[in-house]
């Protein structure tokens, strides 16, 4: 407790403040009355005092007058409640804060206080610098001496300069604390002391920077505004140097998920690009921050960042008027092939971009490849629109814009590839085709890439057809080329090869003619390479639009106008291919595809597959072609015979190609081979372009390698070589040699024991066409010994468990009745006891007795 008097002593009135009002006396003394209960031992005793004040200042009376408040307040109340800052009691602590806040606003000179007032604030929320944990524990206290602080710097404008380092001591520890409210009032103090006391706070500005970055990653997002914003204020009215600290930490808030910091950022960058001092200094470091924004997914962003660019382009505009008179006065027009749905940047805009974009491309190109996927996503973005803002003065800057977006095509991330692809389209806009391909050809003949051909086709794309078509033939001659169209099987590579095609035949249209032939090359790669059917439906339309660009109906036509040049071109190293050879698929792709123009190259196509389905050759490489050779031969009509030659090369076929694989050899693919040459036999004696001499000529060659083929492990093989025996026996009859027919039928009962039903199907029927050869034959007597054995090993068959083989082998012999009706009812009666079914033996026996014997 204070001694008695020194109420009275503190109410006295100083000898320097001369005489006081009578209304300031009343309140010197109303006040002197209350005051000593701030003095009480009690903590209730100190806030009931506290509570008296604060109604007396509040109550109307001269407590209302700044003029009659200013001496009292600056003697009695300040110092007294400057000292109830560190109350222990939290109430008392608070009642003292909201009084001096009071009293600030009341007074008449408020700034008379900060001397005593920034020193009590700095104690109580200042702590020692190496922990700077504020004595103040109380977080709302902590908020309110804040407040107070901000109070204080609104109502002391530049009066707070003497007093900047207790302001600032306060403001770096209250930056930092763990209350959000207390950061963010914080943040705003920050900024209002900044343009409170611009002529000193230069000069400290700097000791802001760091508690502010550290508090811009706060995870409040409304704090993170705040940070942002005071850190554009704290530099615009401080140190300018501080930009290169905070660059990063700005760049990092555009990756924000708030689309709120994401404008603060924005609004800041822009701000110090209008009216920082020395703005032209960093103009290389603010502009691609706030060009980032223009691509933000906010449209409100995305506005706010248009504006501020256009003021920016505009003032520098205004600031250089003498540099750009002429482009000014001589404006030249927007390039004439300039990107639809794209607004032309202001000159100002485009000029800045251009001056500072050899500062801007080194970095923002390793930000390109930075392990962040984030950080890619962004760079990517930003380098379409400075590509739009340089325009032509491109050309100077396209090798190192070249070797990144080769890197940045191969991404993993859809979003960096897309704009990466933007941009290679601006290049191709912007820049003569003949500067970017003496580029990009040499680095594609180097490494061929899926990104690279990304590259090449994005640029086609964005060239105008005019700049592109002298060309045209020199790129479609380098695709072509095998280092290029054969580099990869990959379904991506080959994807962005066909880009490539569709971009040049897109833009080119009917110039393409000049480079059918290389287009073609290079379509026929694709399908023949892939494995995706969907991408080889797209190389399908992309060829079918090459035909339309050529004036042709349809891409058939399109073979046969290039078919020689096309089968030279694929057949020129036939001698060494395998089955792994590119140009062996785009043989087999030729042949299924061009249709009738097939029937016109027989020349070329025989020989080669003569040499290539040799025994010698590689298994699978034969098994691919045999394949292929069915297919076209089930439709020959349409396609190889399309001009009626075939047959002049069916002794070639036969001799030279199908016998040397009809041959036995021991192993899986060499059974496999016989089949595949089974099958393109059944296709060529079924594709009804043979006459009936021709087929003869087939079975004089072939029908002793199609006996033994009825002998194959393989189901199909079976199947097949029945029904060429059946289709030999109906078309030459009774033509057949006797002593080759009497050698046919014993192979076709073994596969009446086969275990699939197919094959015993097809050789019951076969039997039958076999005895209507004999039964038009003349000199039957020569068959008797032959029909007797068969009929009676067909009445063993005709007591099978399967009931549809049981028919079959009944019509063979009913079929046979005819022949010998004596023999075929001796041995049907000497074995219908034996049946298990006789009811077939009874049919058998009344179908002789009705059918005549044939004479």
């Amino acid at each position: 407790m204070a001694a008695p008097g020194v109420a009275e002593a503190i109410a006295a009135p100083h000898p320097a403040e001369g005489a006081e009002t009578a209304e300031a006396a009343e309140l010197s003394r109303a006040l002197s009355r209350l005051l000593s209960g701030l003095e009480a031992d009690s903590k209730p005793g100190r806030r009931r005092a506290l509570e008296a004040l604060q109604r007396a200042l509040e109550e109307p009376g001269p407590a209302t007058d700044p003029a009659a408040f200013q001496g009292p307040w600056a003697r009695l109340l300040l110092p007294r409640l400057l000292r109830c800052l560190s109350d222990p009691a939290e109430g008392c602590r608070a009642l003292a804060v909201h009084l001096l806040g009071l009293g600030l606003r009341r007074a008449a000179r408020p700034h008379d206080a900060l001397s005593r007032l920034l020193p009590a604030l700095a104690a109580r929320l200042a702590g020692p610098e190496p922990t700077r944990r504020p004595p103040e524990a109380c977080e709302e206290l902590r908020l309110a001496l804040v407040q107070l602080l901000s109070l204080a710097v609104d109502l002391g404008g530049a009066a707070l300069a003497p007093h900047l380092d207790d302001a600032l001591r306060v403001l770096r520890c209250s930056l930092l604390d763990p209350f959000a409210a207390v950061r963010r009032e914080s943040c705003s103090c920050a900024a209002a002391l900044a343009q409170a006391t611009p002529d000193h706070f230069h000069m400290q500005s700097e000791s802001l920077i760091g508690p502010l970055m550290q508090t811009i990653s706060h995870q409040h997002w409304k704090v993170r505004v705040a940070a942002v914003e005071a850190t554009g204020t704290v530099i615009q009215f401080g140190n300018g140097k501080s930009v290169d600290d905070v660059l990063s930490h700005f760049a990092q808030r555009l990756f924000d998920d708030v689309p709120q910091v994401r404008r603060a950022v924005a609004s800041v960058v822009g701000g110090w690009l209008l009216h920082l001092r020395d703005r032209y200094s960093f103009f290389h470091k603010l502009i691609p921050l706030l060009l980032s924004t223009l691509d933000d997914e906010m449209p409100e962003v995305r506005q706010l960042a248009a504006s501020l660019w256009e003021d920016v382009g505009l003032q520098w505009q205004r600031e250089n008027e003498e540099d750009l008179k002429d482009k000014l006065d001589f404006a030249p027009p927007p390039p004439p092939h300039y990107p639809p749905h794209e607004h032309r940047p202001l000159l100002g805009c485009r000029e800045l971009v251009f001056r500072n974009l050899s500062k801007i491309l080194p970095a923002l190109c390793h930000d390109i490849t930075d392990w962040v996927v984030g950080t890619r996503v962004k760079s990517a973005q930003l380098l379409p629109v400075l590509l739009l803002h340089a325009e032509d003065h491109t050309i100077q800057h396209l090798e190192i814009i070249l070797r990144t977006l080769f890197l940045a095509c191969a991404d993993e991330e859809t979003a960096v590839v897309h704009s990466c692809s933007r941009s290679a389209e601006l290049i191709g806009t912007f820049v003569n085709p003949e500067v970017f391909l003496k580029l990009i050809l040499p680095m594609l003949k180097k490494g061929p890439s899926a990104s690279g051909l990304l590259v090449l086709a994005s640029t086609i794309r964005g060239c105008p057809r005019e700049a592109l078509q002298p060309h045209l033939t020199a790129i479609a001659t380098e695709l072509a080329q095998a280092h290029i169209c054969q580099a990869s099987e990959n379904d991506l590579y080959l994807e962005r090869l066909l880009l490539c095609v569709q971009a040049l035949v897109s833009v080119c249209c009917k110039d393409c003619s000049t480079a059918s032939l290389q287009l073609m090359d290079v379509l026929l790669t694709i399908m023949a390479l892939t494995g995706s059917t969907s991408l080889r439906d797209k190389a399908q339309e992309t060829m079918d639009s090459l035909a339309a660009a050529e004036g042709i109906s349809s891409c058939q036509d399109l073979y046969r106008k290039y078919m020689g040049p096309l089968l030279e071109r694929a057949t020129a190293s036939h001698l060494d291919w395998t089955a792994h050879s590119p140009e062996l698929l785009q043989f087999s792709v030729i042949i299924a595809q061009s249709g009738p123009a097939l029937g016109e190259a027989l020349p070329q196509i025989i020989p080669t597959l003569r040499a290539c389905l040799q025994p010698s050759r590689d298994p699978q490489m034969r098994l691919k072609l045999f394949s292929i050779l069915s297919t076209v031969l089930l439709r020959a009509s349409d396609t190889i015979d399309s001009q009626g030659q075939l047959p002049s090369y069916l002794e070639m076929v036969t001799k030279d190609i199908l016998a040397p694989n009809l041959q036995w050899h021991a192993g899986r693919t060499a059974a496999a081979i016989r089949t595949a040459a089974v099958s393109c036999l059944w296709a060529l004696t079924s594709s009804e372009v043979l006459s009936a001499k021709q087929i003869r000529d087939v079975q004089e060659t072939l029908m002793p390698q199609v006996l033994t083929t009825l002998e194959e492990d393989s189901q199909m093989a079976r199947l097949i070589s029945c029904r060429i025996i059946n289709t030999f026996l109906k078309t030459l009859g009774s033509m057949f040699d006797p002593d080759k027919l009497i050698k046919i039928y014993p192979e076709l009962l073994k596969r009446l024991d086969d275990v699939s039903n197919d094959v015993r199907m097809a050789a019951a029927s076969t039997l039958v066409t076999w005895l209507q050869c004999v039964k038009n034959a003349d000199g039957k007597a020569y068959y008797q010994s032959s029909v007797q054995y068969l009929y009676r090993e067909l009445l063993v068959h005709l007591d099978d468990p399967e009931s549809t083989i049981q028919d079959a082998v009944l019509e063979v012999l009913k079929e046979g009745s005819a022949l010998f009706p004596d023999l075929l009812v001796r041995e049907t009666e000497a074995v219908i006891h034996k049946h298990r079914s006789a009811t077939y033996c009874e049919q058998l026996l009344q179908h002789v007795q009705a059918v005549p014997a044939t004479q």
